[in-house]
Order: C-alpha cells, then structure tokens, then sequence
C-alpha cells in the first residue's frame, strides 16, 4: 500500500540536530518507491527533507549522482545534512514551479522548455558518463521488458503468453541499437516534466532544477529524450517530439543510429512502464497509476509501427489481443 504522508519520528531530532529545531515538517509528495518528501519550514527558512527509508531505499546514489550533476553544471539539490542509517537527507528547496503545472498553466511555453529539456541532455552527454555508474544495455533491459508479462499479461488474464518468443522478438530488435557504437552517457532514466523543477533568476540549462535521478545508469544517449518526450503523464505533440528529436541530432551530430535508437527504446521504455504501472497497481495498492495506461499503450503502438520493430509488433499482434490493450487494467479492476 501507499505509505503515508507522516513524517518519520526520527525526524524532528534529525532537524534539531542539523540547526532546524522546532521546524515546521509539511508533507510534500510520495512517489512510485518507497521514498517521500517533506518541506521543511523554520522562519524563512525552507528545505526538503527526503525519508528513503532502510532496506527499502539507499540514499547514497542520490548524493553521488546530485554531487556529480552540479559538477558538470547542471542544476541538483544541495545535500544541507544527512543520516544514512535512517535514510533521512535534508535537501536545498527548489520551490514549486513544476515544468509539468507550468505547461499546464500556460500552452505557449511548451516549445521552449521542451528546447531548454533537450539542451540539457546535449550538456549532458557532452560528458564521460559518470565513474562507477552500472551499465545499462541489452542485458538490462532484456530484463527490465520481463515486468510486461509477469505484472501486465496476468493481470488481464492473459496467461500463459509465448515468454521465449519475447525475448526473442526483443533481442532482435534491440541488439542492433545495444551494439550501434553510440554512448555510453549518464542516463537519468526518469527525466521528465514531473521531475523538473523551474528556478527563478536563472537562464538556459540552469534553469531546470533536476530531480528523482538516484537510480542513473550508464547507458544509450537516446534514452533520456525518449522519457521527456513520450511522457507516460502528459501528452506531447507527435510534431514537437518530431522538432525536439531532430533538435538533439543536430546539436549533436547524431545519425540515423540514434534514430533507430530512439524508436527501439521507446518502445522497450513504454512496454517496461506498462508493467511497472501494473506492478504498481497490484501489488503497492497505487491505484493511481491505472489512468496513464491508454496513453503508454498509444505511445507503444505508434513506436511499434517504426522499422527495425517488425518483430515485437508481431509478438503483440499474436499474443496481446486489442480488447486487452488501453481499458484493459479498469476493466480488470
């Protein structure tokens, strides 16, 4: 189940401790781990105070990778303070200007920050990706595809589908772009507008402020673009995600490697997410995650229909019915 938004009881020492006593702890947000957020409010004082709670969460990633991400000139949460035993961090604030209600609030700003969102990820990989990152390759994500047919396929009731021929499928599709001599880079994996924040007072690239990135990876450039721009949460113009792909390319030289790349992934992203979100769903009682399933699945069928593909697409075609596409976890549920 969802865990509550009450902070842990070691917090309130952990602050006095840290020069924040009698501070005022406001919940924030959960997300889709173990891992919750508090604002902390002492005076004019404001901070962020992360529970990545032991066993379940290890905030250390998170400290590596924001010390790194500053360091290369991008815009990371300070770490204030820290207590690794309880897997409390106290984190600079970043406000409340989400790119995602920003582009809500005003449509007009869409093509310029998903402009600045790409510039990012050029700034980025214009760097060695950082030292002692795990790979991300065929093999992981071979293994990250399997959340699909264990979460996704039962839950419909599916079951059994033909899991040699998956893997199979997706081998074939994906051993091209793992082999294509691109990367690797440091790879965020869960870039998108709900995981930028806009920060007043600066420009360019400084101006996403940079969150959710503690399970980075070293892994394939187009990854990153694929999750700004087939957002499992908001819709993005197929014309825009059009511009902002051929943006990246020629502000990086890429060839038509990287767009077979970007197709491959997005498809084995999208499929991934759909068995995340059931997992979720099913097993952490986060009902919530039911309503993006009809845009993953609008999102998987359009990566489907690009070449190099034919082989998943067929997979699907035979073993995943169109009634149990889109509605299918409502229906279920």
């Amino acid at each position: 189940m969802a865990a509550p938004m009450i902070p842990p009881k070691s917090a309130p020492e952990f602050l006095a401790r840290h020069g924040w006593d009698e501070a005022r702890i406001l919940p924030l947000a959960g997300d889709a781990s173990f891992r919750r957020y508090f604002r902390v409010l002492a005076g004019d004082r404001r901070a962020v105070l992360m529970d990545a709670p032991p066993p379940h969460e290890d905030p250390r990633p998170f400290m590596a990778i924001a010390n790194w991400l500053e360091g290369v000139g991008l815009a990371a949460p300070r770490i204030l303070a820290a207590d690794l035993d309880r897997g409390l961090l106290l984190l600079d604030d970043f406000g409340d200007a989400r790119m995602r209600e920003a582009l809500d609030e005003d449509p007009a700003a869409e093509h310029g920050l998903y402009e600045t969102a790409v510039d990012v990820l050029v700034h980025l990989h214009d760097h060695p990706p950082m030292e002692g990152l795990p790979p991300h390759g065929l093999g992981e994500w071979l293994t990250e595809l399997r959340l699909f047919p264990d979460w996704y396929v039962p839950a419909v009731g599916l079951e059994p589908v033909d899991v040699v021929g998956w893997d199979a499928a997706w081998t074939e599709a994906l051993a091209p772009v793992a082999n294509d001599g691109l990367g690797p880079v440091t790879v965020l994996r869960d870039y998108h507008a709900e995981n930028v924040m806009l920060l007043g007072g600066r420009g360019g690239i400084g101006r996403f402020g940079l969150l959710d990135f503690q399970d980075a990876l070293a892994g394939h450039p187009a990854y990153d673009l694929v999750s700004v721009l087939e957002d499992a949460r908001r819709d993005v113009p197929p014309s825009l995600e059009r511009e902002m792909i051929d943006r990246y390319r020629e502000k990086t030289g890429a060839d038509e490697r990287f767009e077979r790349a970007y197709w491959a992934l997005a498809a084995q992203r999208n499929t991934r997410i759909l068995g995340v979100f059931c997992r979720l769903w099913k097993r952490d009682g986060k009902e919530r995650y039911k309503q993006f399933q009809p845009r993953m699945w609008g999102l998987l069928d359009r990566d489907l229909a690009q070449p190099g593909l034919e082989p998943v697409r067929a997979w699907f075609d035979t073993n995943i019915p169109a009634d149990f596409r889109s509605a299918a976890w409502t229906e279920a549920a």
